[in-house]
């Protein structure tokens, strides 16, 4: 029987880790990205898409994430799309995080006082022009804190891509469990991993936030 040493169980989690800060960083990206432009629609005043958005951020945060996944598995094998556990995982945590972060800013933006808003609309700006120089630099501000502070649930959420095949850090976790009979000590590094990968985002959050309200003052 071949023996393990508790490095030789830290070393293949760090391995496995990586996968979960690539997927975390891909949800991330792609989030925002998708986030970004659904904010802008949702802040163009047009009733249709304001509800579109509205539908589409009520069912992402109103549904589990687990459901997502397992949606997003099997729905690209109905649609003729060769199913891929990294495609599955990337579109339904991207989609996830989008709804959130879309909700997270325009929450940022509808905190810009009444005044600016009219102050902006004195000077026979645009709307667009007027969102982006006057209302988005006071927003962006504001969003940082909490958008940063909101990465630590993306990389928790990676741990459901397992459900679908995902090898990350919480899926290589319960493979060395099941190889070296020390699930205490297997999921113990699991779980210091993970600290360690969000406990220095949940500090630099809380220093952004610190500093915002001191900027205020």
């Amino acid at each position: 029987m071949v023996e393990f040493t508790t490095w030789d169980i830290l070393r293949n989690l760090l391995l496995a880790a990586r996968w979960t800060v690539l997927l975390s960083l891909i949800a991330f990206v792609g989030g925002g990205l998708v986030g970004a432009a659904l904010l802008i629609a949702r802040v163009a005043r047009l009733p249709a898409a304001e509800r579109l958005v509205g539908a589409y951020v009520q069912l992402f945060q109103g549904t589990p994430l687990l459901m997502q996944l397992f949606l997003a598995y099997f729905g690209l094998a109905l649609l003729g799309i060769q199913t891929h556990a990294w495609v599955a995982a990337g579109l339904a945590l991207t989609l996830y995080t989008s709804a959130f972060l879309t909700e997270i800013w325009r929450g940022c933006v509808m905190a810009i006082p009444r005044g600016q808003w009219e102050a902006s609309g004195s000077l026979a700006l645009s709307s667009g022009e007027q969102m982006r120089h006057v209302i988005l630099p006071q927003a962006l501000r504001i969003a940082v804190p909490p958008t940063v502070g909101f990465l630590v649930q993306v990389i928790k959420g990676t741990a459901l891509a397992s459900v679908v095949g995902f090898v990350e850090l919480t899926r290589a976790g319960n493979m060395i469990s099941n190889v070296t009979y020390a699930p205490f000590t297997v999921f113990a590094g699991v779980a210091l991993i993970y600290f360690m990968l969000c406990y220095p985002i949940s500090l630099y959050a809380k220093m952004l936030e610190r500093k915002l309200h001191a900027a205020r003052r």
